[in-house]
């Protein structure tokens, strides 16, 4: 058995990502899609702030040396563990409010962006996995040349995506000299 957490790319970990339940599975798959592509090890555990707040302690103080450079958080409802995670690490984290509950996601989100002084926790839109994934790409891009040349190839391919799809409009539509210089 390998533990609460298991690497899942074996080798040099870069991001940890770590959820408050299993329901948050998916938005860690989606997260998963943009390391991949990228060639960046990550791994992916479940602890929860409130449940297990000993294993969320435990996983954001060994992270550094284990190698991770950024950690994402998801967490829903009141959304306490990216907090617990930055807390007790001086690592970057990026939580992702799920949605979900009452109030569909807004109270995670307003508990991630508004950690008290001191304890500085990024945070994305709701269900906002892939932007977090991004977030944490531009972080390691700064300490990683070939990271670096991945992510300005991904943002010019994503420029050149939304160029291509003005050719869909069947409605008038804006000359396309318009967005020229």
């Amino acid at each position: 058995m390998k533990g609460l957490f298991e690497n899942m790319k074996g080798s040099r970990l870069q991001v940890g990502i770590i959820l408050g339940s299993a329901s948050d599975l998916e938005l860690a798959k989606k997260a998963g899609e943009i390391f991949e592509s990228f060639g960046i090890n990550y791994e992916t555990g479940i602890a929860s702030a409130h449940r297990t707040p000993e294993d969320a302690a435990r996983y954001a103080r060994r992270a550094a040396s284990r190698g991770i450079k950024v950690i994402i958080a998801v967490a829903g409802l009141s959304a306490a563990l990216p907090g617990v995670i930055a807390a007790h690490t001086v690592l970057p984290v990026i939580g992702v409010p799920s949605s979900g509950g009452p109030l569909n996601g807004v109270d995670a989100l307003l508990s991630i962006a508004q950690m008290p002084p001191g304890v500085p926790t990024a945070s994305v839109g709701i269900d906002g996995a892939k932007n977090a994934a991004l977030m944490a790409v531009r972080i390691l891009s700064l300490l990683d040349g070939e990271i670096s040349s991945k992510l300005e190839k991904w943002v010019e391919n994503a420029a050149a995506e939304v160029r291509k799809s003005r050719e869909k409009i069947t409605i008038p539509k804006v000359p396309d000299d318009v967005y020229m210089e």
